[in-house]
């Protein structure tokens, strides 16, 4: 008995980039014999036995339905307007790689019902490919040429080429196309120009380049030689620096020492006129201290001394005219001070 045939089973794997476009193939004849509804259904089966089945999208009764699997809403629809015509294929746009896994396409109209399974692989191009030296780039040295992309579905091949002065790569050079590493053994300065690297997989390739440049051994005893008299002409300019503060530290030191320094031991010169006026003021101060008791034995003491010193007096306006001196008595024998006592006369007053 004739009855319901899915007629695309020529591919069931498919393997594409990411952000490209699929179509997953699903025709289908039917019989006469077929006369319920028809019901197209795309189910993604998850690689882990343990989940469940996910339908992504279903036609039944002349509607679409395709609001199962967030995921692939408005990225996947039917490639017919028509799916009951016979072409159930499913459309998916801008591939991302969480769309990898096996696809099943299920045809029922009863009493036939027919199935097919496709794997689809997506794979993501390399990309952000960065070329990078390691090693010394001196004459006699081994260098290392590194290629490494950022992003790439595995399995990632790299390939190394010359691209300028010699095409093609040293004779020394090894090249591990897995690890993108290119080794050039006792580089001479034939080896300098600029190099690129190729990481490609199935979906895609990317580039990069670098730029070798072999250059003689620095002189390394001449650097040292160099380094050592700067080292040695710093320390003596600093040296001399340290010296020049430190003097003038001790200059101003002696200075502030000198200009603060006083002599206690000596004291002050005496003035004549002062000591005449400090006699003559304890003579007053002396005077006005006087009882009347005293006074009449002080006035019988007589004037046969004078002070030790005698003080100072102004010339006078007239020079033949001298006062005459006066003896004072001896203040250390008396033990009292002498004083000068009015006299009365006869009339009773003062003089």
């Amino acid at each position: 008995t004739r009855s319901l045939t899915i007629t695309s089973a020529d591919q069931s794997m498919f393997e594409k980039a990411q952000g490209e476009k699929v179509t997953l193939p699903c025709t289908f004849e039917l019989s006469e014999e077929d006369e319920g509804p028809l019901d197209i259904e795309w189910v993604l089966i998850p690689a882990d036995n343990q989940k469940k089945e996910q339908i992504i999208i279903m036609y039944s009764v002349d509607r679409v339905y395709n609001q199962f699997y967030a995921a692939t809403t408005r990225r996947m629809h039917f490639s017919s307007l028509d799916p009951k015509s016979g072409d159930g294929s499913l459309d998916i746009l801008n591939l991302k790689a969480a769309d990898t896994g096996t696809y099943q396409c299920k045809v029922k109209k009863a009493p036939g019902v027919q199935s097919q399974k496709i794997q689809l692989t997506v794979l993501v191009k390399p990309a952000r490919t960065k070329c990078s030296i390691e090693g010394s780039q001196e004459i006699g040295k081994d260098v290392t040429l590194k290629c490494v992309s950022q992003e790439g579905s595995p399995l990632l091949s790299y390939d190394w080429r010359r691209i300028s002065g010699a095409q093609h790569l040293p004779a020394t050079s090894v090249l591990n196309k897995n690890t993108g590493e290119l080794l050039l053994k006792n580089a001479s300065l034939e080896y300098s120009g600029r190099y690129s690297c190729v990481a490609s997989n199935r979906v895609g390739t990317d580039e990069c380049s670098v730029e070798l440049n072999v250059t003689p051994p620095v002189n390394t005893a001449g650097i040292i030689v160099g380094a050592i008299i700067a080292t040695l002409l710093g320390l003596s300019i600093l040296s001399s620096i340290i010296f020049c503060f430190c003097k003038k530290h001790r200059e101003k030191k002696y200075e502030k020492e000198v200009h603060h320094d006083i002599r206690e031991d000596v004291p002050p010169p005496k003035s004549r006129s002062s000591t005449a006026r400090s006699y003559i003021g304890s003579n007053r101060s002396s005077l006005g201290s006087m009882s009347p008791s005293n006074m009449e034995a002080y006035t019988k003491t007589p004037y046969s001394q004078v002070p030790s010193e005698d003080f100072e007096r102004a010339p006078a306006q007239n020079p033949a005219f001298a006062p005459p001196k006066v003896a004072a008595p001896n203040l250390s024998r008396m033990g009292a001070v002498p004083v000068m006592i009015p006299a009365q006369s006869k009339d009773g007053s003062i003089v």
